[in-house]
């Protein structure tokens, strides 16, 4: 049994210490150091290529990115409508403040009117010291259209009287048209009755006529 053992150690060394095996031995590492070159250039080709789950998330940074810039968007057009409603219920609070009194106003014009035409009938040359009663009568009517005038003036009622001036269909409502000698066409030549803007908006009409070119 020994005898046999030494024989196949023997055997065995001759074996690797044969020149064929040497040579056999650095083409055998060459072909296995081929083989492996590809396999690890794949592994680095893997390696570098983005994985299925890296490729979700840059999807998904895309699709936030986008939600992202659609509600800032969405975020800055409701401030401007917030803004713009704002302004709008401001500029109607403040209408509301100035123009309240408008129907009012309207109502008192008409009594402004009968004033003033009860001081134009009272004829001046009657209004004299020797008629007290008269007198009294029509100083009483003057100052009561002058407060009247006043008052109205302290909340933005302001009349109208636009005789010679230019017509301005804004303000003046024409009744007639007619000639005049020595004025100039399209001014008023006379006011039927006077008219009231209130805070700079028309809130009657002047009544006039309008010179018409001959």
């Amino acid at each position: 049994m020994a005898s046999w053992c030494v024989r196949a150690v023997r055997q065995s060394y001759n074996i690797v210490a044969s020149p064929a095996f040497v040579r056999a031995t650095p083409r055998l590492l060459c072909t296995a150091a081929q083989q492996k070159t590809p396999g690890s250039a794949s592994e680095e080709e893997k390696a570098a290529e983005p994985s299925a789950a890296e490729k979700a998330l840059t999807e998904e940074k895309a699709q936030l990115e986008t939600q992202v810039k659609d509600l800032t968007d969405k975020y800055k057009r409701a401030l401007a409508d917030t803004e713009n409603l704002r302004q709008r219920s401001q500029k109607m609070i403040e209408d509301a403040k100035l123009f309240g009194i408008q129907g009012f106003c309207k109502d008192l014009l008409e009594v402004a009117d009968i004033l003033e035409k009860a001081t134009e009938c009272v004829p001046k040359d009657e209004v004299t010291p020797q008629n007290p009663h008269l007198k009294n009568l029509y100083d009483g009517l003057v100052m009561t259209e002058g407060q009247m005038q006043k008052v109205f003036t302290k909340h933005g009622l302001v009349k109208l009287n636009p005789d010679g001036q230019k017509f301005d269909p804004y303000e003046h409502e024409a009744l007639f048209q007619a000639p005049v000698p020595g004025k100039e066409p399209g001014t008023v030549a006379a006011v039927t009755k006077v008219g009231y803007k209130l805070h700079g908006r028309t809130l009657r009409p002047a009544l006039v006529g309008v010179v018409k070119a001959p």
